[in-house]
């Protein structure tokens, strides 16, 4: 009897790594993504985003910080209850999950989640996995892996266009360290 394969796992068209040696460094690498991406998330176009990391890795810091450099204002919180929070902007339907606690594949078409993923607009999943098989294939996977020493080794997969020419627009790790250490200057005034 031969088995057919269902599900291929796909190559990445493009993969960075990088070294967030604290929050800041992390902010500005959720800046220069949200930049690189918002371009088309304005004019209509549609982006998603898989997290992935163990609990306390940083996958909520991130998204936040991602957010914040869209223009989502106010309270961001983990949707680990809720299991989607909704940020509306004025161009922009921001969608975050959070499948944590998401144990039933019916409650994925009870919620009407198959219809939030179809529309336009920005879709971030924390703990993916934990919906494997319902998710359609994510643009960018972020795996993010505390370190020893608090930092963060981060790890970007492209599997789309969209996500390849994103990760392309980030800058080396070089030129993230130049961008965290500059918004620590303090202007002098004298």
């Amino acid at each position: 009897m031969t088995h057919v394969t269902i599900v291929t796992s796909l190559k990445a068209l493009l993969t960075r790594d990088f070294i967030w040696t604290d929050e800041v460094a992390c902010s500005a690498a959720a800046a220069q993504l949200a930049h690189a991406l918002s371009g088309g998330l304005h004019a209509g176009g549609s982006v998603f985003i898989e997290l992935h990391g163990t609990l306390g890795a940083g996958k909520t810091t991130f998204t936040r910080h991602f957010l914040r450099s869209l223009g989502v204002q106010g309270r961001i919180k983990s949707p680990s209850y809720a299991v989607v929070e909704q940020h509306d902007l004025p161009s922009l339907v921001i969608q975050h999950f959070d499948f944590y606690r998401f144990n039933d594949p019916q409650e994925w078409e009870d919620a009407g989640f198959r219809d939030l993923f179809a529309a336009p607009g920005l879709k971030l999943a924390e703990w993916p996995e934990k919906a494997a098989g319902l998710l359609p294939q994510a643009d960018l996977h972020i795996h993010i892996h505390p370190q020893d020493d608090d930092t963060r080794r981060v790890s970007v997969h492209a599997y789309s266009l969209v996500g390849q020419d994103a990760l392309a627009a980030l800058p080396t790790l070089q030129d993230l360290k130049t961008v965290a250490a500059a918004s620590l200057e303090v202007p002098s005034h004298g």
